[in-house]
């Protein structure tokens, strides 16, 4: 069955969802990514940062806890804490809100991801598009409307953190079953490693380059954004050129 055009929500409805723990990034990404949204997405949106520091965020930013996950202590980092973005209630929130991780880097418009039709959408794993899981650097959902993948963790966090690597994996997996599961399309966010970096041996005289129908750029991996800007020698046939062009971008 087609599945009827979804509703362009209002602008009053929007919100950018991002999340901040721990020391790996800083508070300029955060402010940075206000900086490139705010650019990017026209329109009214309420900018709301879930972190355990909210120290050197800019006042634009609406901050909050992150809600409780009583994670057993000493296990890996799987970015499980993500998954209390599907609180029932989060801080009173409602409407239609776009998860962005904190180091993406914006080079397109944001509306369409707020107009694209689909409960839940989420990146298509690039590596190994045959597989369901998404890549949850980038999706979108209505708030409160998914309390499901939170309470389901809640109630099987052993034998889930057992069966699935990551919380992407196992929320690509809950919402298929579901027939929930959507994707954005393939060339709006694009792997800075996979799709801007170019092939080996040519890596080493030319520059990387973002698609041309790119919005937005996902640094997953080991390099970052700042590596990107100097260049790396991340790698041998992974070696990165200086990409000036990404600090056009990435900026407040």
């Amino acid at each position: 069955m087609t599945e009827p055009a979804r509703p362009s929500p209002r602008d009053s409805d929007r919100v950018i969802l991002c999340m901040k723990w721990g020391t790996k990034y800083g508070p300029e990404y955060v402010n940075r990514l206000y900086g490139m949204v705010r650019r990017h997405l026209s329109g009214d949106f309420r900018f709301v940062c879930l972190t355990d520091d909210p120290q050197g965020l800019r006042t634009e930013v609406e901050c909050h806890p992150i809600p409780e996950l009583a994670l057993p202590a000493g296990i890996p980092e799987r970015g499980w804490k993500k998954l209390t973005t599907f609180e029932p209630d989060l801080y009173g929130l409602r409407g239609t809100a776009l998860f962005l991780d904190v180091d993406v880097v914006i080079v397109g418009s944001l509306d369409a991801f707020f107009e694209h039709p689909g409960e839940f959408l989420i990146i298509h794993d690039w590596k190994r598009p045959w597989r369901i899981t998404g890549n949850s650097s980038v999706y979108r959902f209505r708030l409160g409307q998914l309390g499901g993948v939170l309470s389901h963790f809640r109630a099987h966090q052993a034998d889930i953190r057992r069966r699935y690597r990551n919380e992407q994996a196992y929320l690509s997996a809950y919402l298929h079953e579901r027939g929930l599961l959507a994707y954005w399309p393939r060339q709006w966010c694009a792997s800075y490693k996979y799709h801007c970096l170019p092939r080996w041996p040519s890596n080493y005289w030319r520059q990387p380059q973002a698609p041309a129908d790119a919005r937005v750029l996902v640094f997953h991996g080991t390099i970052n954004p700042p590596d990107a800007i100097v260049g790396t020698p991340w790698r041998w046939r992974r070696y990165a050129r200086p990409a000036p062009w990404v600090a056009e971008h990435w900026r407040e």
